[in-house]
């Protein structure tokens, strides 16, 4: 018998693979509308020396739209994620010339000494046809010296193009960061401005269709539909709190014996997170 009741869960349901992962898996990104054009707009700003902006609340998906596009970004294009945005302004460089060189920058480098070697680098990248993207996930948590440093490296370009991408991944703190009268000089570059949202009830379902369309081995499970409606009702259509509850839900099918989610299922399932989603 397997130690993980989830492997046995699943297996028993018919499923061959997880289908309401955690983790952000991007072979189960999905396809809705507002999710796809964030996907070809941030792909688009990648390789076209742009500066793109996408917030959201937590657990709507921006870290899946951003892996997705990394996947999927030609080789030409090499990109700096970074993901640890608490960084002083010179670790912060640091990090860029780090991920772009592929080696740190040598010990007692000043910073516009790694600037100036960054500079260089990118430029007999671009010059040998490479295109460079820095994405900062988290970024409503950067220090002001940080989004200094950014601005800083919007600003290098050649007389036909833009040098460096910047894409910048955060909560809506982040808007209203970008907002403050200092970041002016910032915000009058930003060429690409989106606002994940939750997905409203018929894209919750379609969300929940789709994980279990590519996971399971007969391609469906059901959820019936008074479940579904109330999946959605309760997780408010955020897909983090989806995955949560159908989890559950599957979990709780398994141990009844069941061989879809109805809504007392769906119900219980939700039941466990009711404090943390008030």
């Amino acid at each position: 018998m397997s130690q993980n009741p989830l492997d046995d869960c699943y297996r028993f349901l018919g499923f061959e693979d997880v289908p309401f992962s955690i983790t952000p898996d991007t072979a189960l990104f999905f396809p809705g509308s507002q999710h796809v054009a964030a996907y070809n707009q941030i792909s688009y700003a990648c390789g076209h020396g742009m500066l793109a902006v996408m917030t959201g609340e937590i657990g709507l998906g921006k870290t899946l739209v951003i892996r997705t596009v990394m996947r999927n970004l030609p080789a030409e294009v090499k990109v700096a994620y970074l993901i640890n945005p608490l960084l002083d302004d010179q670790e912060f460089l640091r990090e860029i010339y780090t991920e772009f060189c592929e080696d740190p920058p040598p010990v007692g480098m000043t910073k516009s000494q790694v600037q100036a070697a960054l500079l260089r680098h990118v430029l007999e990248g671009t010059a040998q046809g490479y295109r460079y993207a820095v994405i900062v996930d988290e970024a409503h948590r950067l220090h002001p010296e940080a989004l200094e440093i950014l601005r800083l490296l919007s600003n290098l370009e050649t007389e036909q193009q833009k040098l460096i991408s910047l894409i910048l991944v955060g909560q809506p703190e982040l808007d209203r960061t970008l907002m403050l009268r200092a970041m002016r000089p910032l915000r009058e570059r930003i060429g690409v401005w989106l606002k994940l949202m939750p997905l409203h009830r018929e894209q919750s379902d379609e969300y929940i269709h789709h994980r279990v369309r590519l996971t399971h081995c007969e391609g469906r499970f059901e959820f019936t539909q008074l479940a579904l409606w109330y999946l959605h009702w309760r997780t408010r259509g955020v897909p983090r709190r989806i995955n949560y509850a159908c989890e559950k839900a599957l979990l709780l099918a398994y141990a009844r014996g069941q061989k879809c989610v109805s809504w007392p299922v769906a119900r219980k399932a939700c039941q466990e997170f009711s404090k943390v989603w008030s």
